[in-house]
């Protein structure tokens, strides 16, 4: 592990894992043994960027992804990645693979029920819930390993979640350009679910390069602010909204919006 500083949470710690099942299990001891209150983002590989000057530069985080118009190459990790499965999973398994920019290497049959398949796939593709669904695919029966295979060229480009215009580092990634509108609508719907509803409208937006992929609103909480007005003149009720509506602007411009821990990953 590293430090690592973040915008939006300070400072922290940039942790390698065996894989996800070991992050949770680090994640659950910290929490129990010394009462921890630990936020985790989502994984990510080091990239390959060459500037026009020259330079070929690492990015580790998207933070450090420079901007569209220095970048002359972007390359990514791949690896060869081989798995044994049932041959009667062995289309879904393929057109899964395929869809997660796999390409298709070669294949065994080791016996009647059972095929070897190689495959070469972008690491960034498999990181995080792969195995998982490979094993849901082929009914538990499934099994893979990869090695690493080199770095090739790629398009990239790196994808902002801002709120309230204000952009959120631990929800920033970088991927493949034809991945990044498809993305971009998940996340945001995913967020608009899980952030609670506050006194202020949170406006949710998805970007690439300044252009806003996709865009949603969290409603505020309602307040029934003339709850105790009874008949009389509408004036008066006139100023309690315009007051209440004075007061949420006020809380859109400062106010801090709460997130919880299960939006990260």
């Amino acid at each position: 592990f590293e430090p690592e500083n973040s915008q939006s949470f300070g400072s922290g710690f940039r942790c390698g894992f065996l894989g996800l099942l070991h992050m949770e299990i680090v994640q659950e001891r910290l929490e129990r043994e010394y009462d921890l209150n630990l936020i985790l983002t989502v994984p990510n590989v080091v990239f390959r960027i060459r500037k026009r000057n020259g330079e070929l530069t690492e990015v580790h985080t998207p933070a450090d992804f420079p901007p569209p118009q220095e970048i002359a190459e972007s390359q990514e990790p791949y690896v060869t990645l081989l798995m044994i499965i049932p041959i009667d999973s062995l289309e879904t398994v393929c057109d899964f693979t395929k869809s997660r920019r796999g390409i298709f290497v070669g294949s065994e049959y080791l016996g009647e029920d059972r095929v070897k398949l190689i495959f070469n796939i972008p690491l960034a593709e498999i990181i995080v819930d792969f195995y998982d669904r490979i094993k849901s695919l082929t009914k538990g029966y499934g099994s893979l390993d990869y090695e690493f295979k080199e770095y090739l060229p790629t398009s990239l480009v790196k994808l902002e979640i801002l709120l309230n215009g204000t952009t959120c580092d631990a929800f920033s990634s970088i991927m493949h350009k034809d991945k990044a509108y498809y993305r971009a609508q998940a996340l945001v719907s995913k967020l608009k679910e899980l952030i609670p509803r506050q006194l202020f409208e949170i406006t949710i937006q998805a970007a690439v390069g300044g252009h806003i992929l996709a865009s949603e609103k969290v409603r505020p909480v309602g307040k029934h602010v003339t709850a105790k007005c009874y008949g009389g003149d509408i004036t008066r009720k006139r100023k309690l909204w315009e007051g209440q509506k004075e007061g949420k602007r006020r809380l859109k411009q400062f106010g801090k919006v709460k997130i919880p821990q299960e939006a990260f990953l």
